[in-house]
C-alpha cells in the first residue's frame, strides 16, 4: 500500500465516506573448435590490451562458437517454473556436449575477470540486451536450457505482440493502432475514441462496439525476414481468440473459430513458404504482396442472434437473460460477459491472450526431427486412486505427465521425470512411436512412482503448509525439458451414504455425505465465490489478482469457487495473461473449479457439441497439475433449472434428457478422460448421484427426510433476514465521476444496480428499483435509517450502511453453518457469493472492484477465524444460545468471555467460562430463554449490548475471537454518539478512542486510491467494523 494519509472514522451514529469504490533446436553441426581460441592469454592480454582487440575477439568469439552454441543446446521457454509452452527442441545425442559446455564455461570466466571483454561480447552478441548475457551462459553450463526471457536471444519464437497491428470496424470508418493480447474496447480507448468503460453510464453508451464487427491486422514481414533458406515448419499458436474469428495469412485462409476457451494451433507451413518464395522466375508465381496476418472478428452478439435463428436449433424455456438475450446459450464466450445481475455487458471480443509463431527446423539425414510440445499435463495422485473414492492412505505416489506433441519426421522418443528436490529420477520411460506429422499433435503419457511417505505434503493454508516441488520433464531424444511446481496431496469430494454408524453413534441425518476431505482427513471449507476480475479480461494482471486472493486467505479462506459463468482461470502469464492457479497453490488455497456453463439450459447441437469436448480436455490437462485444484462442476445452478423445467412443461423431459446427455454423459465423460483423481459433479448445486459407475444422478430421487448433495439460500426478504429457520439445512453450502451522481437514486447509481435483471436491452434497468428497495428496507429494518442535510453524505451513509447489514446478515448465515458441523446435518463447508467485484456498482462482493475491503470481508475474517463464539438468537422464542465452534483436527480449550454493556459504556457485568470444544464440532456455553432472563436487571432490550471474547490454545497458536449480541435491531437501540478521537503516528499506527457512547460498527476507511486493509498490530489479524467502548481503546495498523 501506498502512502496513507489519516483515515476517516464512522460508525452507525457517525457520517460515512463512500467505498471507492522454442522455440527451436536448430540443425547441429559438427562441433570443431581450436582449443586455443579460448585460451586466455591468446584471447585477451590485460597489459596490452586495447578496445580493438577486446573488439576483435569478441566478434571472432561470436563466429566462431557462439552460432554453433545457439544450434547445440535446445532453446526451451520452461526453464522458470511458468513456463511457456510450446517449446521446441533438437532430437539428437551430443557426443560433444562436455567439450561444448566446457567452452563456454571458458567464456564466462573471461567475462567474470575482463569486463572490457564481456562488454565487447555482449554488444555483439545481444546488442540492448546485455545484462541478460551472463545468465544465458550460465544457463547453457548449469542446466543446457534457456528461461523464456532469454529465448529471444537464440530462438525463432515470435510473439505476434512484437508485429505493429491496426484495428479496424467493419465499414473503415475507424482505423487505429491494435495490440496483442488485447480487445477492441481497450484499443478504442487507448486511441482516445472512446472513454474508461466503466465510468459513468458507458455500459450504455457503448454499445455500439459490440454491435460491429472488428478486424486486427499486422504486417508479418518482420517475422519472415527472421526466417533462412532451410525450410521449416510453422505453427501459428493463439492461446485464446475472443471469440469468433476469421483468420487469414498472406490473404489464404488458416481457420475459423467459435470458441473463447480453447487453445488453437494452426500449421501454415505452406502459407509461409509462399510468401518467403522469391519471383518472378520461369514457371515460378509472383511473390505474393499481401503478408498480412488478418484475424477478423465478429460480433457475438450478431453471431449469437443468427445462430439461434437457424432452422435446427431450439427453444431454451426458462432460460434466463440478464442483459443481452438469447445468445450466450449459443456462442462459446463468457456468460457474464452479456451481463449478469451483478455485472455490465460490454460483450468484448479481440485476440485476448498471448500468440505465436512457432518455427520447426524440417529433419534432415543424420539430424533427428524437432519436437513441438503443444500441451503438457502433470497429475499426482495414489496409485489405484479414482475420483469421489477415498484412495489407500499407504498407497504410493504416481505422477503422471501426458504430453501432447508434433514432430517433423518419425521419432521414439523416451521421457525422464524428476523431482530434484528430493533427489528422486525416473528411468527412460518410452513414448512409442511419434509420427512425422506438425498438422495435429499426439499425445502419449508416462509416469513416474514416487514412494509413499518420501514428499512432504501439500495442505491449504489454515490446516498445514502448501508444499510445492519442481516436477522436471525431459524428452530424448532431442531435449525438450521443463520444469513446473506441483504438490503431493488427494482430495476427494465425498457423497457416498452417510455410514450405518453415524447414524447411530453421532445422530447424523441419513442420507448422502457431501464434504472434501483433504490427505484422507476431513475438514470444513470455508471461502467465496470468484467472477472475472475485469470485463475486459486482456488487461487483468497477476498483481491484481493476487491481491483478491491473498486477501482471501488474510480472511481465513481456505477455498474459492471458481464459478461457471466466467472463464477457467489461467495457470501462468505466458499462455494466460495472468496467473490464478499459481497463486493458490503458493497460498494455499483450494479452488472448486467449473465448467463455463450457467443459469440456462444448453442445446446438444453438434457445432456446440463438436467443440466443447476439446475444450474442456485441453483445460483439464492444463490445470491437472496444481494441487489447490479440488473438484470439477459441469455448470452453476443448472441442475435445479431442469427440474423445475421437467414438472413445469408439458415437455419437460425433453429438456431433461438433454441435460442428463450433456452433463450426466458427455461433459463428465470429457473430464474423466484427462484427470485420474479430481470428482466431477454435473453442477454447483446438485442432489448428488445414485451411481458413482456409471455415473447416474438422483434428481429427486430421495428418501423424505434424509438429506442430499449442496444446496444455496437466496433470501432478499429483510424480515427473516435473522431467522434460522429460513436457512436451508444442508451438508454443504454454497463508478461516479460527477457530484450530481452521489445519491442512491440518481441515474448511475440505479444503472448500475442490475438486481433483478432487466433480462433484455432495456436501459436503465426497469427492475432496479426493486433492488434498490430490498437494500434500503434492510437498512430501515436493522440500521438507524441515514439523512443529513448533505445529500452526499447522506448517499455515503447509505453505502456504508447497506455493507453493514450485508456483513450481519452474511456472518449469522456462516455461523449457523459452521454450527451444522456438530449437528445433525454435519454440514462441512460454506462458500460465500461473492468475493470481488467485475466493476464499480451493486452486487454481493465483499472486495470491491478496486481491491478495498467492504465491511463484510472484516466480518468474515472473524467468522472464519479457527475457533469462534456467536450469540444464536431466535426472536420468536426469546432464545438465546452461545456456542463456541472449531473447525480444528484436535480437541481445543479456551475461555470465553460474556460482558454486558449500556450504550454509554458502562460495564454491567462479566463471566468468564473456561470450554473444550471437540475436533470439527461446537460447545455450547450459553443457554437461556426470555428477555426477563438474558437482559441485566434494570434494563431494557434497547439499553444494552452482550460482548463475547475468546482465547483459545490451538495447532495453529493463539486464536482470540469476538462476536456482538444486541437484543433488537441498532434501529430502535439508544444509541450514543461516540465522539471518536483518532491518534496516529508516521508507522500507520491507529489509536482510536471513544470519549462519548459506544462506537457501534466503527470503521477506519482508506483515502480515495489507496489499497490495503486494518489489521491488529496484536494479533496480525483484520481489523475494522468493531464496537469501539470507552475505556477500551483500539489500535489498528494500515498494511503497507
Amino acid at each position: 500500500m501506498g502512502n496513507i494519509d489519516e483515515p476517516s472514522v464512522e460508525t452507525i451514529e457517525e457520517d460515512n465516506k463512500m467505498e471507492e469504490d522454442i522455440v527451436t533446436g536448430a540443425d547441429e553441426d559438427d562441433v570443431d573448435y581450436d582449443e586455443q581460441e579460448y585460451e586466455e592469454d591468446e584471447l585477451y592480454d590485460e597489459e596490452e590490451g586495447a578496445d580493438q582487440e577486446a573488439e576483435e575477439m569478441a566478434k571472432r568469439l561470436g563466429d566462431a562458437l557462439w552460432a554453433d552454441i545457439s544450434k547445440a543446446f535446445a532453446v526451451t521457454t520452461s526453464q522458470h517454473q511458468n513456463g511457456i509452452e510450446p517449446h521446441t527442441a533438437q532430437s539428437e545425442e551430443r557426443d560433444d556436449e562436455e567439450t561444448l559446455v566446457n567452452a563456454v564455461q571458458e567464456v564466462i570466466d573471461l567475462a567474470e575477470n575482463h569486463s572490457e571483454f564481456f562488454h565487447k561480447l555482449s554488444e555483439v552478441l545481444v546488442p540492448g540486451n546485455e545484462d541478460n548475457l551472463f545468465d544465458t551462459l550460465n544457463d547453457i553450463v548449469q542446466n543446457k536450457q534457456l528461461s523464456v526471457d532469454q529465448a529471444n536471444v537464440l530462438s525463432d519464437l515470435v510473439h505476434i505482440s512484437d508485429l505493429d497491428w491496426t484495428l479496424k470496424n467493419e465499414n473503415g470508418s475507424i482505423i487505429i493502432p491494435g495490440a496483442v493480447p488485447s480487445q477492441a474496447h481497450l484499443d478504442l480507448l487507448r486511441a482516445g475514441i472512446i472513454t474508461e468503460p466503466l465510468l459513468e453510464i458507458n455500459d450504455f453508451t457503448q454499445r455500439w462496439v459490440w454491435f460491429d464487427n472488428w478486424t486486427y491486422t499486422a504486417d508479418i514481414t518482420p517475422f519472415l525476414s527472421k526466417l533462412g533458406k532451410e525450410p521449416q515448419d510453422t505453427i501459428l499458436l493463439f492461446y485464446g481468440l475472443d471469440t469468433v474469428a476469421n483468420i487469414t495469412l498472406g490473404g489464404q485462409p488458416v481457420a475459423w473459430t467459435n470458441n473463447q476457451f480453447r487453445q488453437y494451433a494452426f500449421n501454415v507451413t505452406d502459407i509461409i513458404t509462399s510468401l518467403l518464395t522469391e519471383g518472378p522466375h520461369a514457371g515460378q508465381a509472383k511473390k505474393p504482396s499481401n503478408k498480412n496476418l488478418t484475424v477478423s472478428l465478429e460480433s457475438a452478439y450478431w453471431y449469437g442472434m443468427n445462430v439461434s435463428s437457424r432452422p435446427d436449433t431450439e427453444f431454451l424455456v426458462n432460460s434466463g437473460d440478464y442483459e443481452v438475450p438469447w445468445v450466450r446459450q449459443w456462442i462459446r464466450k463468457i456468460a457474464s460477459d452479456f451481463g449478469w445481475d451483478w455485472g455490465p455487458a460490454f460483450v468484448p471480443t479481440g485476440i485476448f491472450k498471448p500468440a505465436y509463431f512457432v518455427t520447426l527446423p524440417a529433419a534432415k539425414r543424420d539430424v533427428s526431427p524437432t519436437l513441438f510440445l503443444e500441451e503438457s499435463s502433470i497429475e499426482i495422485h495414489k496409485k489405484g486412486q479414482v475420483p469421489s473414492i477415498e484412495p489407500d492412505p499407504s498407497a504410493d505416489w504416481i505422477i503422471n505427465v501426458t504430453l501432447g506433441l508434433r514432430s517433423t519426421a518419425d521419432i521414439t522418443p523416451t521421457m525422464k521425470i524428476s523431482v530434484p528436490e528430493l533427489d528422486l529420477v525416473s528411468e527412460p520411460i518410452s513414448l512409442g512411436s511419434i509420427p512425422g506429422n506438425s498438422d495435429s499433435a499426439k499425445f502419449v503419457s508416462g509416469t513416474f512412482t514416487v514412494r509413499n511417505g518420501v514428499p512432504e505434503l501439500w495442505y491449504p493454508h489454515n490446516l498445514g503448509t502448501p508444499k510445492r516441488y519442481n516436477i522436471t520433464v525431459e524428452v530424448t531424444p532431442g531435449g525438450i525439458g521443463f520444469t513446473k511446481t506441483s504438490g503431493f496431496r488427494t482430495i476427494v469430494l465425498i457423497q457416498a451414504p452417510v455410514p450405518q454408524s453415524d447414524i447411530e453413534l453421532r445422530g447424523i441425518t441419513p442420507g448422502d455425505q457431501f464434504h472434501f476431505t483433504i490427505n484422507g482427513k476431513a475438514f470444513y471449507t470455508s471461502g467465496t465465490n470468484i467472477i472475472p476480475f475485469d470485463p475486459f479480461y486482456a488487461r487483468t494482471t497477476t498483481a491484481q489478482v493476487r491481491w483478491v486472493i491473498e486477501s482471501a486467505v488474510k480472511s481465513g479462506q481456505n477455498m474459492l469457487r471458481v464459478w461457471g459463468g466466467g472463464i477457467y482461470q489461467p495457470s501462468d502469464e505466458e499462455t494466460g495473461t495472468y496467473n490464478f492457479y499459481e497463486v493458490c497453490d503458493e497460498l494455499g488455497i483450494l479452488a472448486w473449479s467449473e465448467l463455463i456453463f450457467s443459469d440456462s439450459l444448453y442445446a446438444i447441437n453438434d457445432f456446440l457439441i463438436e467443440t466443447m469436448k476439446t475444450e474442456v480436455q485441453q483445460n483439464v490437462r492444463r490445470i491437472n497439475r496444481h494441487p489447490s485444484l479440488a473438484q470439477w462442476a459441469g455448470g452453476n445452478e443448472i441442475e435445479g433449472i431442469v427440474e423445475g423445467v421437467n414438472v413445469s412443461y408439458a415437455n419437460g423431459t425433453h429438456y431433461l434428457d438433454e441435460f442428463v446427455f450433456l452433463f450426466q454423459d458427455y461433459l463428465h465423460d470429457a473430464v474423466l478422460s484427462e484427470t485420474t483423481s479430481i470428482a466431477y459433479t454435473d453442477c454447483s448445486t446438485t442432489s448428488g448421484y445414485l451411481s458413482l459407475n456409471p455415473y447416474i444422478l438422483r434428481f429427486h430421487n430421495a428418501t423424505p427426510g434424509y438429506i442430499y448433495g449442496n444446496s444455496e439460500r437466496y433470501n432478499y426478504d429483510a424480515s427473516s433476514a435473522f431467522d434460522y429457520s429460513t436457512y436451508p439445512v444442508s451438508r454443504w453450502e454454497e463508478v461516479l465521476t460527477s457530484p450530481e451522481d452521489f445519491f442512491f437514486n440518481s441515474t448511475v447509481v440505479v444503472s448500475r444496480d442490475h438486481h433483478p435483471p432487466a433480462g433484455d436491452l432495456t436501459w436503465p434497468n426497469p427492475n432496479s428499483e426493486e433492488g434498490q428497495a430490498e437494500m434500503m428496507e434492510a437498512v430501515q429494518l436493522w440500521l438507524p435509517t441515514p439523512g443529513t442535510a448533505d445529500s452526499n453524505q447522506t448517499f455515503a451513509q447509505w453505502c456504508w450502511s447497506t455493507q453493514v447489514f450485508q456483513s450481519m446478515n452474511m456472518v449469522s448465515e456462516i455461523a449457523f453453518y459452521r454450527l451444522g458441523a456438530g449437528r445433525p446435518e454435519n454440514n462441512l463447508g460454506a462458500l460465500v457469493w461473492q468475493l470481488n467485484d467485475i466493476w464499480q456498482g451493486v452486487s454481493w462482493s465483499s472486495i470491491e472492484y478496486s481491491g478495498r475491503w467492504k465491511v463484510l470481508h472484516y466480518g468474515e475474517s472473524q467468522i472464519f477465524s479457527p475457533i469462534i463464539i456467536y450469540p444464536f438468537w431466535t426472536a420468536s422464542s426469546e432464545l438465546l444460545e452461545v456456542y463456541v465452534t472449531s473447525d480444528r483436527w484436535t480437541s481445543v480449550k479456551g475461555t470465553a468471555t460474556m460482558t454486558w454493556f449500556t450504550w454509554e459504556g458502562k460495564q454491567l457485568s462479566s463471566e468468564t467460562t473456561p470450554f473444550t470444544v471437540p475436533s470439527l464440532n461446537n460447545t455450547l456455553l450459553y443457554n437461556a430463554t426470555g428477555l426477563s432472563e438474558i437482559l441485566p436487571k434494570g434494563y431494557d432490550e434497547t439499553q444494552v449490548f452482550l460482548k463475547l471474547n475468546l482465547t483459545a490454545e490451538t495447532d495453529m497458536g493463539i486464536v482470540k475471537n469476538e462476536a456482538i449480541f444486541t437484543p433488537t435491531s441498532l434501529a430502535d437501540a439508544a444509541l450514543v454518539d461516540p465522539k471518536i478521537e483518532v491518534v496516529s503516528d508516521t508507522s500507520l499506527t491507529f489509536t482510536l478512542s471513544a470519549k462519548g457512547g459506544v462506537g457501534a460498527w466503527t470503521w477506519l476507511d482508506h483515502p480515495s486510491g489507496t489499497v490495503g486493509y486494518f489489521y491488529d498490530p496484536s494479533t496480525d489479524k483484520p481489523l475494522n467494523g468493531f464496537y469501539l467502548i470507552p475505556g477500551q481503546d483500539r489500535t489498528a495498523n494500515a498494511s503497507k
